[in-house]
């Protein structure tokens, strides 16, 4: 079984810059609250240390 994140976006990108949104946007969380669940990778985790203030995350088992 796979490492699974369930990643929240929790703050909004107005007066962000681009390259967050982008990363969000790549991520597939649109809409404040929305809630996406990825496989555990370096390359996701990187996505979300870098914007690690808008989003909160947790680790689950699927």
């Amino acid at each position: 079984m796979a490492k699974m994140l369930k990643i929240k976006k929790i703050r909004s990108v107005i007066g962000r810059p681009e390259k967050q949104r982008k990363i969000l946007k790549g991520m597939g969380l649109n809409k404040l609250n929305s809630t996406v669940t990825l496989v555990d990778t370096p390359q996701v985790r990187g996505m979300v240390n870098k914007v690690i203030h808008l989003v909160s995350m947790e680790e689950s088992e699927e």
